[in-house]
């Protein structure tokens, strides 16, 4: 008798007989056996402050041009939030979540055995009627990017989002291969999306793991600059950790303690006008201990609210997106909910969530469906409380390889009638990405519908379920990919005309080529 298969709880680690023995870090996160964690990094003591996303609080006339001399600036980067999923051990991302087709696009189907190859029955395959309803509602595209309709992302997306949010959404699907269970995958965008403009107010990038990506991937080397390297926050309290106001903020309200040192700068700065140091550098001390004041009057004022950066305390996350249940016993919540405060507030200018157990051929369907749900309700917070905020966003999705289905069901209440994973596969691996625009869901490039099908999604499969390699530059080229990724950001803001001058000596081809590549016309003209 076939042994029964045991479903296992999003947090289980995975054993597999046929890969060896965990070794490494990444061996761990990608089986399950460690939990992604999230991490912030902080810049120079001069570039502390520099976003308009948060607004400053009022402070005395002459205390705000001194602000501006001390390099506490309100002219920041300006760019659009961008979010991205490393999910560790090679996850099922494309046919049986995001659909992927042949040259004509995501609805240019494949073959009854391509789909089954990707975990999808023939009696679910999306160019069918569907025998339960007699409609045709395989397809979902409530998110203007086109999903199985029984997707698990899909299904934790909108069980996070509103009507009026999943309506300002659309994404693009980008086929491409990489390797399977490595971290050494060159995945992470996260340098590049830096380079394209991205900064933020406190952090400049933030990531899940403590390593040179913040992520379970690493990121094209020649992007990498150590400078920027994430340093990881595991926690709300963490967040909160990253600005300190000192005992002042306890001792007086929050304005009585920006109002002493107003008080302490101009005493200050007057005794300093009344004093030789005797060095050569008068100047430069006198302005570096009265810009200390400066600064230190600005950090109360927009930090010594504890609510300024506490997830937990915020209204916009705790209730209508995640409860506190949810946050206090979920790791991956809450991690996510730390991410996203930052990004989305303007705090950092680009984070990497990165969740562990995507390493999921276990026999049976019910164990990945579990976690791509989870994968999915954290894709979706993140859209939601871009929407609360009334930010654009971009959330990318990517994972190290995938995996493949010999046709074999998992009739399990969690499996759901579909394919068991059965194997690793980086034929059908393949990445996408989700852009939230609050003014309304971004426009596909190209004058008709079949044109729109093309940029919506960047290289095509075969018929049998496989990336074509020759389709786009990403499609067999993980370097690629990441700049692929990095164009189509920049094309949100319209700045794709400069990318040839950012990232010298790129593999994407000539400004045709790169505007086959790129999905959406800009949602933004100007900082945001």
């Amino acid at each position: 008798m076939a042994k029964r298969q045991k479903n296992l709880s999003a947090d289980a680690p995975l054993r597999h007989a046929d890969h060896k023995r965990p070794i490494s870090r990444r061996d761990f996160l990608a089986q399950g056996f460690l939990t992604g964690l999230g991490a912030v990094t902080a810049p120079s003591l001069f570039g502390l402050f520099a976003n308009p996303r948060q607004a400053n609080a009022a402070l005395s006339s002459d205390l705000e041009l001194l602000k501006t001399s001390c390099g506490v600036t309100v002219q920041g980067a300006g760019k659009i939030p961008f979010i991205c999923f490393d999910l560790a051990g090679g996850a099922n991302i494309l046919g049986s979540n995001a659909l992927v087709g042949r040259q004509g696009g995501q609805l240019d189907y494949l073959t009854t055995a391509g789909y089954s190859k990707m975990g999808i029955p023939g009696d679910m395959i999306p160019s069918i009627i569907n025998p339960a309803t007699d409609l045709s509602d395989f397809t979902n595209s409530d998110l203007g990017l086109s999903f199985h309709s029984d997707s698990a992302f899909l299904r934790g997306i909108l069980e996070r989002v509103s009507v009026a949010t999943a309506a300002n959404v659309n994404g693009a699907v980008i086929p491409a291969r990489s390797d399977n269970d490595t971290g050494n995958n060159p995945h992470n965008p996260l340098y590049a999306i830096n380079r394209a403009g991205a900064d933020g107010e406190l952090l400049t990038l933030i990531g899940s793991r403590n390593t040179d990506s913040g992520g379970n991937s690493v990121a094209p080397p020649n992007m990498v600059d150590a400078a920027l390297r994430p340093t990881k926050v595991d926690r709300p309290s963490d967040v909160t950790g990253l600005v300190d106001t000192g005992k002042l903020v306890g001792l007086l309200n929050q304005a009585d303690a920006v109002a002493v040192m107003e008080s302490i700068q101009r005493i200050s700065s007057m005794k300093l006008g009344q004093v030789d140091t005797k060095v050569t550098t008068d100047e430069i001390i006198k302005d570096l201990v009265n810009c200390g004041y400066v600064k230190s009057a600005d950090l109360i004022d927009r930090y010594g609210n504890p609510a300024a950066l506490d997830p937990m305390l915020d209204l916009d996350i705790v209730g209508p997106i995640f409860s506190l249940d949810e946050l206090e016993n979920d790791r991956e919540f809450s991690k996510t909910a730390s991410v996203m405060k930052l990004v989305l507030n303007g705090y950092a200018g680009a984070g990497t969530i990165t969740m562990g157990g995507y390493d999921y051929h276990t026999g049976n369907r019910a164990v990945g469906e579990i976690r791509d749900l989870r994968a999915g309700r954290c894709m979706g917070a993140c859209l939601e409380y871009a929407a609360r905020l009334n930010m654009p966003l971009m959330i990318y999705v990517f994972s190290d390889g995938s995996v493949s289905s010999n046709g074999t069901l998992d009739n399990s209440v969690e499996g759901r009638g579909k394919g068991v994973w059965t194997s690793d596969n980086s034929s059908t691996a393949g990445s996408f990405f989700l852009v939230y625009n609050p003014g309304g869901r971004p426009m596909l490039l190209g004058g008709t519908p079949e044109a729109q099908a093309l940029h919506q999604q960047i290289g095509y499969f075969r018929s049998d379920g496989s990336v074509e390699t020759a389709s786009s530059p990403a499609a067999n080229n993980v370097n690629l990919l990441v700049e692929t990724v990095a164009l189509n950001y920049m094309a949100l803001h319209g700045e794709q005309g400069n990318f040839a001058s950012l990232f010298p000596g790129h593999g994407l081809g000539n400004a045709s080529l790169m505007d086959s590549l790129t999905a959406f016309s800009p949602i933004v003209s100007s900082n945001i």
